[in-house]
Formats: C-alpha cells, structure tokens, sequence
C-alpha cells in the first residue's frame, strides 16, 4: 500500500485539536478523559466475548539491557538470594527477594500514560493548569483515574497485514484511510469503548534487525538519516479515533509517527490524544503473539484486561495487558 498522502500543516492539526477537544465533556473535574466510554454495559459485552479462556499478554519482558533503543534500563537486583543463603536476616527462615526501579517512559517497556503525561499552551487535559503536576507529582489527572483496573473489548487492527509487507519501517505513516481499510479487511468494528490496538509490526522487526535505530529527536523535522525515528499514525488519524469513542489506543511503537513533521507538533497523536481528547496512550506493546492468535482464530475482537499499579501521583503505570478469546 502507498505511504501517507503529505503532511498536513500547522493550521491544519491546531483544528483538528479544536475539533476533538473533550474538555468538559464529562464535567469540569474530570480526569477519567475516554475512560468514560467504558460503561457496566460496555464491560457486560466484553465478558461475553470469552469463548475458550485462552490468554495472551501484550507486554514486552521488563528491559533491563541498555540498548540503542532503551538507554535508560530498568534496574532489577536481587536483595536476598538463594545462592547466598547467609543473607537472610530471620533465623530459621530463607526466603528470596529482590528489588525493581524503572523509567516508567520511554520507548521499551510497556506502559499506560495518564493524562498528566502530555502538557500543551500550559494545559493538561480539561484545561487544568500544567501547575497541577508539581515536584511531588501529578495533582491532576494521574494514572489513578485506572485504579479499578480496565475491562473492556479489545480489537487489533494488522497494519503490516494490510500492506503485505512484515513490518512497517521507521518515519512510515499509517493513513486514516489504512485504519478503515484494516477494519474492513479484518471484519471487524471499531466501538465506542474498545482498546484499540495497532501493530506496526515491531516485533517482527526487532528480531530480525535488532534494536530500532532510535533517535528521540526534540523538532518535528528529526535527523536527516532514514534510520532514525519510529512508523506511527499520521495526524489525520485522530479525528476517526474521536467519532469511533476509542477509550484507549495501544501500539507497539509510540503511537506516533517520528518525526512528525509538523511544526509545532512533535508528537500530536500523544499531544492531542492526550492533552484535548483525554485519550489514555499504551506504548511499546508486544504484538506479535496476539495477531498470531487472531489470525489462527479469524478473530480480531477479544476481552482486554489491565491493572494500572495505583501509583498516587503516578504519570504512567508500567502494564501487562491481557487478551482473552
């Protein structure tokens, strides 16, 4: 399929904001943002979907290898061993143990980000003040708007299927257009309520190529070298995202397409999804055993579950979604 038309322009994006803005939508207090599409009976039709009570998870291993692509490893170091018996401190008792700190960002582990994440003209999502995220943490809109856990129908949308290839390349662009068509293609319904899922086929990528050639680059315009940046959704994905009540959007890249050549949006998929429609973002999925478990089942509607960890002031929760058919 032919990459993205051309890029649209700054006028063009700050409308689309404008245009997709849920800013008092649900009250002038809310900091649930599109979690609100998933209602009691939302979750009902989800439950339903369970057939066979197979799972599959969507998250990646923690990284705890420096890599191109994970600068910033997670620290995970046993405390009390097994093969050093001595070190537990309780007579006549052994046990192990051990200890985890992590960037809770960035593009290796999967994460959820709140709504605090993203901050546009000094605003956070429903127009709080950015002051409302402080030293201390997030005052507003932090990741414990999840801390029930989220239930609900989950579809996966195939974008390398639909072009034929295994992956898609960095800087490519996922067109609106490719969004329907994947649907279509696929038999399947994007709802008011769903996760939506997107594959850029990343993993397929990673194994073959090794870690992506990653440059976050702090313009729209990026490096001059191919390799750098990441495939992702184009801006004109945003509005279809909006009229289909999409409650959270997971890719297994960033989401957005880097560079985003725009100026003055460097990330507007996370920009706007976040910050005007309140659209909870999951990052660095792992995909590929999921569309596997579609494909044999020609299935692309599942139950999806997750647990953001009750983080108070959090900005993103570290996630393993699970799929269920």
């Amino acid at each position: 399929m032919a990459d993205a038309p051309a890029v649209l322009s700054k006028a063009d994006v700050d409308a689309i904001a404008q245009r997709v803005s849920n800013w008092g939508r649900w009250g002038p207090d809310d900091e649930r943002g599109t979690l609100n599409f998933i209602t009691d009976a939302k979750r009902l039709a989800a439950a339903a979907l369970v057939k066979e009570g197979v799972t599959v998870s969507c998250a990646l291993p923690i990284a705890v290898t420096r890599a191109v692509d994970n600068p910033e490893p997670a620290m995970h170091r046993m405390v009390i061993a097994g093969d050093v018996p001595e070190s537990a401190v309780i007579p006549g008792m052994a046990f192990s143990a051990d200890y985890l700190a992590m960037d809770l960002h960035g593009f290796s582990n999967t994460h959820l980000d709140a709504l605090c994440h993203f901050i546009v003209g000094g605003k956070i999502y429903n127009g709080f003040d950015a002051s409302e995220v402080k030293s201390n943490g997030a005052h507003r809109n932090s990741i414990m708007s999840g801390k029930d856990g989220i239930f609900t129908r989950g579809v996966l949308l195939d974008i390398p299927a639909l072009r034929g290839v295994d992956w898609l390349e960095p800087r490519e662009r996922i067109t609106v257009d490719e969004l329907q068509a994947a649907a279509d293609r696929q038999g399947v319904r994007v709802e008011e309520g769903d996760v939506l899922f997107v594959s850029i086929g990343r993993d397929a990528r990673r194994q073959a190529r090794g870690p992506w050639p990653l440059v976050v680059e702090l313009t729209a315009e990026g490096s001059d070298a191919p390799e750098d940046g990441v495939a992702g959704l184009g801006t004109d994905c945003l509005p279809w995202l909006h009229e289909h009540g999409v409650a959270i959007f997971g890719c297994d890249g960033m989401a957005d397409v880097v560079p985003s050549g725009i100026d003055g949006w460097v990330r507007p998929i996370h920009q706007i999804g976040i910050v005007y429609m309140g659209l909870h973002m999951l990052c660095n999925l792992q995909l590929g055993r999921l569309a596997a478990a579609c494909r044999e089942r020609n299935r692309w509607e599942f139950l999806l579950t997750l647990g953001p960890l009750r983080l108070e002031r959090g900005t993103a929760s570290p996630v393993n979604p699970i799929a269920i058919f």
